[in-house]
């Protein structure tokens, strides 16, 4: 889990700092401060980006960890694009991120006391930033674009290896402080440096051959450069112009020191009028005090009102409250039956599993019945063949008297004909390396062939067998209902709700015991199938012709009860239209899917190759006949619906109970939660002992402990949400 992951291992206690912390973040009505210090980080977690990103946070203070980089692998930088504060200071940075032009809203950037060796070229394109505090690093030069700077107000190079300023500062018309070591300054002079921020400024405007204006001259512009932003930049727009308006009132101070003599003239008309206005801010006050006595009036009658509002909403919520433990109650109890129908089926199939295990043991004994005849008739037949072989040797030694008698006369015609033979003889030698050739490819074709019948006659067997798909089926439903248990646990947390979690307590642990016998009996069967298949295998060796073939098609006339009751629930119509287009193998398709007329008339090729019909002229030629079927239908007189509705509820349809929970992808596609951990995938994990399912597979493998009980996990379970 990328969340909690350290190249050291991370105490307990910054653990827990660091959940507190990103609840907090998280909470409504929060601030824009998300503060993780001191949580032993090697890295930013991807949960804190988001955070930023998505509730647009204002300030990070990160200090005192041990980070290296500031934006993991699978972030950018421009999701911190909202930040106004950056705090990285007791950290292990030796560099900060090229593309650091991108949190265009940054104002203060702390990065004191970590490594770093050199600033970005992008850090001169912030055009909001105003203090920058580089103290305690490893720098030997500045970069010359932070002369790009129009809002730099604070810049602190102290505890550096800098030797020199860069001319480019002189263009930083806002810097007001700047702190360095004049020790180890070589440019500007000694001299220069001890005088203060002003002198180093005015020697490089010198240096640079710019003309020096004081900084409060030229923050105006700055802070008025984006009106148009957002409440923050409102206010420091207003800050700037109150500013400039003090500027203004003290050069109108000394215009008026310089032109003193001449208004010592006019200074009794001036103290006339100033009693006047104090009269007149006297009335303005007087009159002040009785609006303010009226608002707190009006204010104290709203807050009445807002009380009242509130006493009614409190009731309103206790009523809401009310309405969802009865809900919450209900849910339980609809739980708590399904458990103990599903205890009580788990002891039927017990007892079903007994049944065929004894059916299973008679088949075995006639199996071997069967191979002790087989056996009595092979001797019979090596008796007969033994006869007709001594008969056979009787008839070659008559044979060979006459074939003696016949050798001299043969022998003339031998040797005339001797030199057509050598000639034939070569054509034959020809001709029976050629039918060799196609032996061994026959040979090898067929033994392919017979390792895919194999292959494929496995397959069919596992999917086949009955034990095998009803352990599978009470697996599915078994994490269909610790999914429902563990999410109504989580609601139950969130709602503060303490009642009855020993009953969800004891109901899951019994769940958890059930699944992990049902997944030891499915082991079983599976080695039980291999068993046979060992037995099958050794049978075959009798080189019988096409043996997995013949078994393969004996398996595939053994179809389940299911799939025949499924098929027989199909429409008529469907059946005789599938058959006489010689399509029958896609029945039990048709049947799984529950597919009528009425939804193959609404179909595409591209839905029928999504079930499994792959031909394509199969496709178009089962649309075409469906749609000319119900043309020729809806021609003739409309049936009854009471006809139909036999027809559909009629005693070949599967039954309500197997339709709803046919397995644990129709329920959790409707309850499908996110991981309580990442809270960005689904959850995709049970655990056992507990049987929580809370976790995605990628939080899940990195966990030692369920977070929900604290339990440690000695198994994982994962099962797939199917849409």
């Amino acid at each position: 889990m990328h969340l909690f992951f350290r190249r050291k291992k991370q105490s307990d206690e910054a653990r827990r700092r660091l959940e507190l912390q990103m609840c907090l973040a998280k909470e409504a009505g929060a601030d824009d401060i998300v503060d993780i210090s001191k949580c032993e980080l090697s890295e930013i977690p991807s949960g804190v980006i988001s955070t930023c990103k998505v509730l647009q946070k204002k300030v990070l203070i990160v200090h005192t960890n041990q980070l290296t980089c500031l934006v993991p692998k699978l972030c950018h930088t421009h999701d911190l694009k909202t930040l106004k504060v950056l705090d990285l200071h007791d950290n292990l940075l030796d560099a900060l991120p090229a593309d650091i032009d991108k949190m265009v809203s940054l104002q203060v950037l702390n990065v004191e006391k970590n490594l770093i060796k050199s600033l970005p070229e992008a850090i001169g394109n912030l055009p909001q930033l105003q203090t920058l505090n580089i103290k305690g690093n490893k720098l030997k030069s500045l970069p010359k674009t932070m002369g790009s700077l129009r809002s730099l107000r604070t810049l602190d190079v102290s505890e550096n290896y800098l030797q020199v300023l860069p001319q480019e500062l002189a263009h930083i018309r806002t810097l007001e402080t700047l702190v360095l070591d004049t020790n180890s300054i070589t440019y500007p002079p000694v001299g220069i440096c001890c005088g203060g921020t002003e002198s180093i400024k005015k020697f490089l405007c010198e240096e640079a051959g710019i003309e020096y204006s004081p900084p409060s001259q030229h923050l105006l512009p700055v802070l008025e450069s984006d009106t148009g932003g957002s409440p923050e930049d409102c206010v420091d727009a207003a800050f700037s112009q109150c500013i400039q308006e003090e500027a203004n009132w003290q050069k109108k101070i000394l215009e008026y020191e310089a032109r003193k003599e001449q208004q010592m003239m006019k200074k009794l008309e001036f103290e006339r009028l100033l009693d006047e206005e104090q009269r007149e801010q006297a009335q303005l006050f007087l009159q002040s005090n009785c609006r303010k006595e009226e608002i707190l009036q009006t204010v104290k009658q709203e807050q009445m009102k807002l009380e009242k509002d509130l006493i009614d909403h409190q009731r309103y919520l206790e009523n809401e409250h009310h309405k969802l433990l009865k809900e919450l109650k209900q849910a339980e109890d609809l739980t708590t039956t399904r458990v103990q129908r599903l205890l009580d089926e788990n002891q039927r199939r017990k007892q079903g599993n007994e049944l065929l295990e004894s059916l299973e043991k008679e088949r075995l004994k006639m199996e071997q019945l069967m191979a002790i005849t087989q056996e009595e008739a092979e001797n019979l037949r090596r008796k007969e063949v033994a006869a007709a072989m001594q008969q056979m040797l009787i008839e070659s030694y008559q044979n060979k008297i006459l074939q003696d008698a016949c050798e001299s006369r043969r022998q003339n015609l031998v040797n005339a004909a001797y030199s057509s033979l050598t000639e034939m003889d070569e054509k034959f030698l020809q001709i029976q390396a050629w039918q060799q050739l196609d032996k061994n490819k026959a040979i090898s074709q067929i033994l392919q062939e017979a390792e895919m019948q194999k292959v494929a006659f496995i397959a069919l067997q596992l999917k086949k067998d009955h034990t095998h798909s009803s352990i599978r089926n009470q697996i599915n439903l078994i994490e269909t209902e610790l999914f429902q248990l563990s999410q109504l646990e989580l609601r139950r947390r969130k709602l503060d709700t303490e009642t009855l979690q020993e009953t969800l307590a004891v109901q899951r642990l019994a769940l958890t015991d059930i699944l992990q016998q049902l997944l030891k009996e499915k082991k079983q069967r599976e080695e039980e199938l291999r068993e046979i298949l060992v037995e099958m295998e050794r049978k075959s060796d009798a080189n019988v012709e096409n043996y997995w073939l013949i078994q393969y098609q004996r398996l595939l006339l053994k179809k389940p009860l299911s799939i025949r009751m499924q098929e027989e629930g199909l429409e008529k119509e469907l059946v005789e239209l599938l058959t006489h287009i010689s399509a029958e193998k896609y029945l039990p398709i048709f049947a799984h899917h529950r597919i009528t007329m009425g939804m193959l008339s609404c179909m595409t090729t591209q839905d029928l190759q999504k079930i499994g019909v792959t031909e394509t002229g199969l496709q178009h030629t089962i649309l075409q006949l469906v749609r000319k079927r119900l043309e020729q239908a809806a021609a003739l007189p409309v049936p009854n619906k009471f006809t139909d509705a036999e027809t559909i509820s009629g005693p070949s349809a599967p039954p309500i109970e197997s339709i709803t929970i046919s397995g644990p992808s129709a329920a959790m596609a409707e309850t499908a939660s996110e991981c309580v951990v990442c809270m960005e995938c689904e959850t995709q994990v049970i655990f056992l002992k507990c049987g929580h399912v809370c976790c995605c597979q990628v939080c899940g493998d990195a966990l030692r402990t369920c977070p929900l009980c604290r339990t440690d996990i000695t198994q994982r379970i994962r099962f797939y949400h199917s849409s």
